[in-house]
């Protein structure tokens, strides 16, 4: 059976890749585009704040926009699972986002030329991470034994982490206020550590635990993340267990691509009809408003907004020319000192450190919105390498394991995803997995 057809929904099994599943799909990314429209739509009304203001004379405007944008999204009924294509979908929905906050936005930039960046960035950003899918010549190829004592080792890695950053830092807040409260006192290296455990060797961990069903090793991996939170005291580490339980129970019923789909949407339109058939006073509506806030505002909203934020910034400030790299620092002369998100924060107080994902700024503010889909397109192909390094593996294994990724992408840059959250070190860990090492029917 093929990686692809590993999780189709009952009764869609097919012998040629799953188009049987594909209407289905196209069914639900249609859905997605209208209901995350929806959502940014009450954005626009909801925080004046951001200098998102709501305007009748807009909305068709908008709304034109997003339909000339949509057809982008038909590639993903086409295209085959991989983790390209779960990135794909998260940031090509945060440009959608963009689109239509864009025309209600009051920042001083050129809207249009703006827009425009961002759809082509993400169009071109989509043929490599959704068609490079060929698989790396293997090496040299580790046996299921040795790989196992390997995952042994990060495991106890990941429980010595969490000892040493505990005795550093130790708390529990209420994750509203983990924005506020979060520490400076771990030293760099323990950041390093608990960024690169947390996001990809404990969910890499989890993933094969669970495809091997080994539930018991799931749950103490689960256990371990959750004392990442009162270390860290961010709101990623809070609810990162229970998202990866959330995608390895859907990758259970579903094929991987309607999971991509349904992790999106199920959550976002669960917003969307709180806010719109619950409101009113007392707790229903403080419930319905927190939600929203948590769920369609930062999870989606927010990596819109960036877009935004740095539009206009970078329309009056020096770019970076990549300079907010620290390896690349040294070497660039940098107009900027601190990283981009503290820049942000003083420049836009109130609001924030808006770090930001790759189209914001391998993209904007790196070579600005002229050049953002070259720039873009090649964090494209290296997201695309991340496709033929894992290929092969069983798409659940990878839809469960890149889940934090996935999540990271949508927030950091590149360069950040890949070297302090691990992104890098979970390309490595697909690569040298042996094919062989879940049972036949987790593929």
């Amino acid at each position: 059976m093929q990686p692809d057809q590993a999780n189709a929904l009952p009764g869609s099994g097919s012998a040629n890749g799953g188009w049987s599943i594909r209407p289905i799909l196209a069914v639900l990314i249609v859905l997605s585009v209208a209901v995350f429209c929806v959502s940014a739509a009450n954005v626009s009304k909801l925080y004046p704040e951001y200098q998102i203001v709501y305007g009748s004379a807009a909305l068709t405007s908008a709304l034109m926009a997003v339909a000339l944008f949509a057809p982008a999204f038909l590639l993903f009924v086409v295209a085959e699972f991989s983790i390209g294509y779960f990135v794909g979908f998260y940031l090509c929905s945060m440009v959608l986002g963009y689109l239509w906050l864009s025309f209600f936005s009051l920042r001083a930039y050129d809207h249009e030329a703006a827009r425009l960046s961002a759809a082509a960035s993400a169009i071109v950003f989509l043929l490599p991470v959704l068609f490079l899918r060929s698989s790396l010549p293997q090496i040299r190829m580790l046996s299921v034994k040795s790989f196992d004592r390997l995952l042994l080792v990060l495991f106890l890695v990941c429980a010595a982490t969490v000892a040493v950053g505990a005795a550093y830092n130790f708390r529990f807040v209420s994750p509203d206020n983990a924005s506020l409260l979060r520490t400076d006192a771990l030293p760099t290296s323990v950041n390093y550590l608990i960024g690169i455990t947390s996001g990809s060797l404990l969910p890499f961990l989890f993933a094969y635990c669970v495809a091997r069903n080994s539930f018991w090793r799931a749950g103490a991996v689960v256990l371990l993340m959750l004392l990442y939170y009162p270390i860290a005291v961010s709101k990623m580490a809070f609810f990162a267990p229970a998202w990866l339980i959330v995608l390895a129970l859907l990758a259970r019923l579903f094929e991987a691509r309607v999971v991509v789909v349904l992790s999106l949407l199920l959550p976002i339109v669960a917003g969307v009809l709180l806010f719109t058939f619950l409101g009113g006073i007392g707790p229903v509506v403080r419930f319905a408003g927190a939600y929203h806030f948590i769920v369609n505002f930062r999870l989606l909203a927010v990596p819109s907004l960036a877009l935004d934020l740095y539009n206009e910034f970078f329309a009056s400030h020096e770019l970076t020319h990549f300079c907010q790299i620290k390896v690349l620092k040294p070497f660039i002369a940098c107009p900027y000192q601190d990283q981009l998100g503290v820049v942000m924060l003083k420049y836009f107080p109130g609001g924030g450190t808006y770090n930001a994902s790759l189209f914001t700024t391998e993209g904007i503010a790196s070579v600005g919105m002229l050049y953002a889909p070259v720039t873009v397109f090649l964090c494209g192909m290296v997201i695309a390498f991340g496709n033929r390094a894992s290929a092969g593996l069983p798409a659940s294994f990878v839809l469960v394991s890149g889940g934090m990724l996935v999540q990271n992408l949508l927030n950091v840059p590149l360069s950040t995803a890949l070297l302090t959250h691990g992104g890098a070190l979970l390309f490595l860990l697909w690569y040298l997995m042996p094919r062989d090492a879940l049972p036949a029917s987790g593929r």
